[in-house]
């Protein structure tokens, strides 16, 4: 169920990225970072649309998909990121509190989930948009990505701790 759940998941940011860049190339702008690691849509979406061979009108209809949301989407990014900067500034006041820490990153968390289940919501209208073979396409990519991310968490943890590499 575990490795479901993470096919789910990365299908999500796939489909996410793909639609979400053309609405970030179409404003001029970067996308909002996706699941907290930092990664913007910006240069993502044309090896998408050419990996899965979209046509022009599938790019314009993913693309209207994300214009539709952008309203909804927004105010949700404004506010993780006022968020992020209101923990950004208790970690640089001197003065941290725990308990000021817990409540603004239970305040992120909850927004972070309605990013997230935007971001679905969103993916899974783009994924519409794909053809049987483009579908196709996106699971053999979406099950390499998956081996390689298995790959790399293996040689993690193969690796040693920071704290107990060699002293060189």
């Amino acid at each position: 169920m575990q490795v479901g759940r993470k096919t789910l998941v990365l299908a999500t940011t796939v489909l996410a990225l793909v639609a979400g860049v053309a609405l970030a190339q179409e404003a001029g702008t970067r996308m909002h970072r996706m699941h907290g690691n930092g990664m913007s849509g910006g240069g993502m979406f044309p090896f998408f649309s050419k990996a899965l061979n979209l046509t022009d009108e599938q790019h314009a209809q993913i693309k209207q998909i994300f214009q539709n949301a952008k309203p909804t989407l927004q105010p949700l990014w404004k506010q993780e990121r006022d968020s992020h900067k209101a923990m950004m500034q208790l970690i640089t006041s001197g003065n941290f509190d725990p308990a000021k820490a817990q409540a603004i990153a239970g305040q992120e968390s909850q927004i972070h989930a309605q990013l997230e289940v935007q971001h679905a919501q969103l993916a899974s209208q783009a994924y519409q948009v794909l053809t049987p073979e483009q579908k196709t396409k996106l699971s053999e990519m979406m099950a390499e990505h998956e081996q390689h991310m298995k790959e790399r968490m293996e040689k993690r943890e193969q690796a040693p701790a920071p704290d107990q590499a060699p002293n060189q």
